[in-house]
């Protein structure tokens, strides 16, 4: 499972006043906190409070890369933004997303080629969130013979089902894991796989059961990647003992542990 933070984000109250205040130390403590909790990469969001996001990307990525040079996504659906991110960026970045519209696909995919990117791809349109694994499976479908057209490798696509909250779509939670499992099937090599875990728990009384329990879950059938909160422990001692489960990597009694400091 290749864990992803999700905590440098302008939506949170010390990071939006770090970002204005221009304060890299909050930064950089929040970024140290989440790799010594098991995240293997970054994600960096400006916020939508942010109203210069083409220098607060460079700024934060800076304040990032001057106390790790793990890897970091790049959180924006605006090429300027992601193109600003890119040029700082020291080590090789995820561009966190490109929608299945051509627009948008148009705009990221030659971006993602040119700085040697991997790109995350989200399974929705102009249209809306798709409603089932048919629909999804056929956005899917659409994002990756676009790359193929571009050149762009495969094997560095993460596709996203967009994972929905429980409490409102707890119909769909099936065909979303079964998307899952089914965007492997697509191509030749097959894409990854990625959730933006904390959508399935918004709103709801359990919000940390309900992530463990739908991410052990989703890795049982294939998922490669996660964007999660690493500061919840029993969260990533799950994703790591599902790994553990399937054989990803050996087992010693202080497995959690080694799996931290790997």
């Amino acid at each position: 499972m290749f864990i992803i933070g999700e905590l440098i984000n302008g939506m949170y109250k010390d990071i939006g006043k770090a970002i204005q205040t221009k304060d890299k130390s909050v930064i950089q403590q929040k970024a140290l906190e989440q790799i010594k909790a098991g995240a293997d990469a970054l994600d960096v969001n400006c916020g939508p409070a942010s109203k210069d996001p083409v220098n607060d990307i460079q700024w934060l990525i800076n304040a990032i890369q001057e106390v790790t040079d793990k890897p970091i996504t790049i959180d924006s659906s605006k090429p300027k933004v992601v193109e600003a991110g890119l040029k700082v960026l020291k080590g090789r970045a995820i561009i966190n997303s490109t929608t299945a519209d051509e627009e948008k696909l148009e705009g990221l995919v030659p971006l993602a080629i040119q700085y040697n990117a991997k790109l995350i791809g989200l399974t929705i349109s102009k249209k809306g969130i798709p409603q089932n694994k048919d629909q999804r499976l056929e956005l899917a479908a659409g994002i990756i013979a676009f790359v193929q057209e571009k050149g762009f490798p495969i094997e560095d696509l993460y596709l996203d089902p967009i994972v929905m909250p429980v409490n409102v779509a707890q119909a769909q939670m099936r065909d979303i894991l079964e998307s899952i499992h089914d965007f492997k099937i697509i191509s030749d090599p097959a894409p990854k796989t990625v959730v933006g875990l904390s959508n399935v728990s918004q709103g709801t009384c359990q919000r940390s059961l309900v992530n463990k329990t739908f991410l052990i879950m989703a890795v049982g059938f294939g998922l490669d990647a996660a964007i999660l909160d690493p500061l919840d422990k029993d969260l990533v001692d799950g994703a790591i003992t599902s790994d553990l489960i399937l054989n990803k990597h050996i087992y010693c009694d202080s497995y959690l542990d080694a799996y931290r400091k790997k």
